[in-house]
Order: C-alpha cells, then structure tokens, then sequence
C-alpha cells in the first residue's frame, strides 16, 4: 500500500510564509498613519483607539468597497490606487454627518496570497489614510484557496468617526428655499463601473490602452481616476456653521442619494446644464446608448458631493470654497414636494 503523503496548509494552497511577509509590509504603512490616539500595534487581535476632546460623542461608522472597479486593477496590474478609492468613499459617508475620521481598518481577501500585490493595495489605503489624518489600525488578510479566480482579490473598508452630539449634520433644519451646490467629481468615483466596462470593453470593443480623444487618454487612465475625498470643504463649511445638509453622490447618482438628507415632504429640484457633465459620462452615454433615467441614477455625472447651504450663506460659502480652490457650481434647489426632478 503507497504511504500518504504528507499535507501542509502551503499544498492546501494557503501559505502562511506569504502572509508574515505581507503583515510586515502592512505594518510598516500602517505605523506611518497612527495618531496620538492609537494604543496597540498591527498585529494585535484588536484595534484600541483612545477617544480623547469629545463632551457628548456620537462615534459614526461605515463600511464600503471598491466595487468592480477592482476588474480595473486586475485587467492593468495597477494596485496602488484602489487604497485609496476605499478610503475616500468611506471618509465621505462619514463626513456628510459632520464626523472627523478616528480610525480605519480593511478587509482584503484573496485565492492564492501575493505579499507585492498586497503592499500595493496597502500603500493606497495607508496614503489615503495619511490624507485624511485617519489610523490604519487594522484589519484582516485572508487567503481563501478555490474562492477566487486567479489574479483575483476582493477589497472592503471600515471607518470609524467621532462628532459632538449637538453639532452632528441630521438634515433636520434644512427647508424649501436653501440651494444645492454641487463640487465635481474626478470621473467615476467608486460607482457605475459594471455598465462602464460592459460599454466601454464588451459594446465598443476597447482594451485598456486605447486612447480616447474625448477623455485625454486612456481607457485605464480614466476608469483608475482616484475617487477623492470632500473632507476638506466639509469641515471648512460645518465649523463655519453654515452646512445645513450634505449628500456623497455614489451608486444611484444625484437621484437616490439626494432624498436621504431630506425633511419629510421636501423634494429638490436639479438644474440641467448648471454643471459641466464630464466627457467621459458624455462618451458611455452615447456608446451603449444608455437611457438617460439609467444614466442619471447609475453615475454622479460630474458631481461627487452635494451641500445644502441657506441662501442668505452663499456669499460666504463661496468665499471659503474659494479659499480652498474649491470649485462648485450652483445646481438647484429644496423644494415643497418629493424626489428630485431636473429642469
């Protein structure tokens, strides 16, 4: 009878070797973004984080991936831009409340372990984190043979921010009247990118380095545009007591995203041709021949964070966003009603 040969967790496809090397590359990024706050190391079972200058704090968390803008990366081998995409879109969500980030943690997930791939993953939240004065505190690098496809990793974000009880962004003062101002996207963000790929790969026929024209160079370059962080001109606005409400324009665009911060009965109404549509929305568009109320509830067009501001407050609000070379754009108003409608 043959003797059984022996097997390890490596022949099971799981190798820890690989893992160290990748938790001492984490490591390193991670220590870069802690603050005074942060009381334990990466590598321990849990994040401490000291809560420090709050009277009344509300903690505000939220969780988000990168979406399929992850195919992206596979299909380029770029890596290091992703990061920093998580990091953003979960700043923004907690932002729109009034928090400043405190801590983050992630969540990368993967078939066969690849320590450069994920340093490179790494490196984008750690920049992003840095940015945005947030700790990497921690998170989780799970290798999980036979449940994904090769070259293949799956991408999640946890953040955690603090704000004083009476100084948190609810919506609730907001009326029929104030004005929508719009700031501009980079492109796509983090949302959209199954119908951009079908369109701009399966319907036109592209590959990632084809040069496009309209969008001043390639297909990789434009869908790996960083989906930015609003952080800045949020916390300018709100310490200067004149937010009144704030939208993070992502999946569902200015149609879904806008009625969450709304009172009961108040609707808005979005002003055609206010903002510039950037080319590359312009460009899917006419490609797959999208139907223009799919086109408005799948991509932000443009416009990646919607403040709600008094009317009396513009003059004001327009000098510090311009303090911050802010750009905005005036892009419509609360309304008696419900929804959104564009005229």
């Amino acid at each position: 009878m043959a003797k059984q040969p022996k097997i390890t967790y490596k022949k099971a496809g799981v190798d820890i070797d690989e893992a160290d090397r990748a938790v001492a590359a984490v490591r390193k990024m991670a220590r870069r973004t802690f603050t005074p706050g942060v009381l334990t190391d990466i590598g321990s079972f849990g994040g401490g984080f000291l809560l420090k200058g709050y009277q009344q704090p509300v903690l505000v968390s939220s969780a988000d991936g990168v979406g399929t803008k992850l195919k992206v990366a596979f299909l380029t081998g770029c890596h290091n831009t992703v990061g920093e995409d998580l990091v953003n879109h979960c700043v923004n969500d907690i932002a729109v409340q009034g928090a400043v980030p405190l801590f983050f943690l992630d969540y990368f997930s993967v078939g066969k372990l690849d320590a450069k791939v994920a340093a490179e993953v790494v490196s984008g939240i750690s920049r992003g984190c840095l940015a945005n004065g947030c700790a990497l505190i921690g998170g989780e690098t799970a290798e999980m043979p036979g449940l994904y496809a090769r070259g293949e990793y799956d991408l999640a974000g946890f953040i955690v921010g603090a704000v004083e009880r009476k100084r948190m962004i609810t919506g609730s003062t907001i009326q029929a009247g104030d004005l929508l101002l719009g700031l501009p996207s980079t492109g796509l963000h983090t949302s959209g990118y199954s119908l951009a790929r079908k369109v701009l790969f399966e319907v036109a026929g592209h590959g990632a380095d084809t040069q496009l024209a309209e969008m001043g160079g390639s297909v990789a370059e434009e869908l790996l545009k960083i989906h930015r962080s609003y952080l800045t001109p949020l916390r300018a606005l709100h310490d200067a007591g004149f937010l009144k409400g704030a939208a993070h324009i992502t999946g569902g665009g200015i149609t879904d995203n806008t009625p969450r911060i709304l009172p009961k009965g108040l609707g808005v109404r979005i002003k055609l041709g206010s903002w510039p549509v950037l080319p590359v929305f312009e460009l899917l568009r006419k490609l797959g021949r999208i139907p223009e109320q799919d086109w408005r509830r799948t991509f932000n067009l443009g416009i990646g964070m919607i403040v709600v501001i008094s009317p009396r407050r513009l003059k004001k609000v327009a000098k510090i966003l311009g303090s911050l070379r802010e750009p905005w754009y005036h892009i419509g108003e609360v309304v008696r009603g419900r929804g959104v409608t564009y005229k």
